[in-house]
């Protein structure tokens, strides 16, 4: 069963939020992980959203999205994100093909 990764980001400093961006897809290609959303200009239908970035990622399982998420090299590029930016990051499982 897919899952997804779900970022809301608040992007505080980009220099340094732009290292974690070129580092990146080296590491993210090698996972199957599927981006489907990044974006930084949402239309918001009610409430409000007051985070600079959305991003939503698809992994084919459980297991691969935690192997990335997981992986030292990831976990090191990570630590740019961090310094850049704040945010929630959740991970949860899809619907069951029907």
């Amino acid at each position: 069963m897919a899952v997804y990764v779900i970022g809301q980001l608040d992007i505080h400093d980009r220099n340094e939020y732009g290292k974690y961006e070129r580092g990146f897809f080296e590491i993210f290609n090698k996972y199957q992980g599927e981006f489907l959303v990044v974006n930084e200009q949402p239309e918001v239908l009610e409430g409000e959203w007051t985070h600079t970035r959305t991003v939503v990622i698809r992994f084919p399982s459980m297991e691969e999205a935690r192997r990335w998420w997981d992986s030292p090299e990831y976990q090191s590029l990570a630590e740019h994100r961090r310094r850049g930016s704040e945010g929630n990051i959740i991970l949860i499982d899809g619907l069951p093909a029907t």
